[in-house]
């Protein structure tokens, strides 16, 4: 993925989030040459690898097959075990239109998706077999503090402002359609590098061919800093 790229998405995100009343923190706005002068900041960003994550999950087809986010917060699985301590994450999102986060399901983090604005965000969902095949049968998830059960490969949309809470283990893929849509998540503590399980084999983080500057970090470039 071209570092050019990388620098539009986060560019358009950035303004999308705005928009929408969500102002991100000052970590997730520093130039590369902020970082080495925020030394008592950069702990526990790094730590909770917060900021940037813009991946094509290896496919070179961002536009279609992508995910844009900012990680806001998030604890430890030390803390998460221990309960105590900040034990829960947070991201927000920018999806386009059509432009899809292709199916997979995470094995400890249990997590909100949030339509804030935008669009409709469709999701689909299987249950996942022991060896992590697609299971056939419903998939019951709560809608907005309500049940509801959804058949195997089936979908829900999501209005703005409406949510739904995804337990482990529930294979999940979503798009945004109509128009963009700027995503919230709150969950358990994430972990992006063991946690995420896809149905079919992908990269998590994107191999960047750097064509320009960056714009911002991404959580990928954090090594040159710890």
């Amino acid at each position: 993925m071209k570092r050019s790229e990388i620098n539009a998405a986060i560019a358009t995100a950035a303004v999308a989030f705005s928009k929408a009343g969500w102002e991100l923190p000052p970590f997730a706005r520093w130039s590369p040459s902020d970082w080495p002068v925020q030394r008592s900041e950069i702990s526990e960003v790094l730590d909770g690898s917060l900021g940037w994550d813009i991946t094509d999950f290896g496919i070179g087809n961002y536009r279609d097959l992508g995910t844009c986010l900012v990680t806001l917060r998030n604890g430890s699985l030390e803390d998460q075990a221990n309960g105590h301590g900040k034990i829960y994450g947070e991201k927000l999102l920018y999806v386009d239109v059509d432009q899809v986060t292709p199916l997979h399901l995470h094995r400890r983090k249990q997590e909100d998706i949030i339509n804030r604005s935008g669009g409709g965000l469709v999701l689909r969902l299987y249950p996942s077999t022991p060896d992590d095949g697609l299971g056939v049968e419903d998939v019951e998830v709560v809608v907005d503090a309500g049940l509801r059960t959804i058949a195997a490969g089936g979908t829900v949309t999501l209005e703005p402002g409406e949510s739904i809470s995804l337990p482990t283990g529930v294979y999940h893929s979503f798009w945004a359609v109509d128009a963009p849509v700027v995503v919230g998540e709150v969950s358990s503590v994430n972990d992006d590098v063991t946690d995420n399980v896809f149905y079919e084999e992908l990269g998590r983080f994107p191999d960047v061919v750097e064509d320009e500057e960056p714009l911002r970090l991404l959580v990928g470039d954090y090594g040159r800093f710890g």
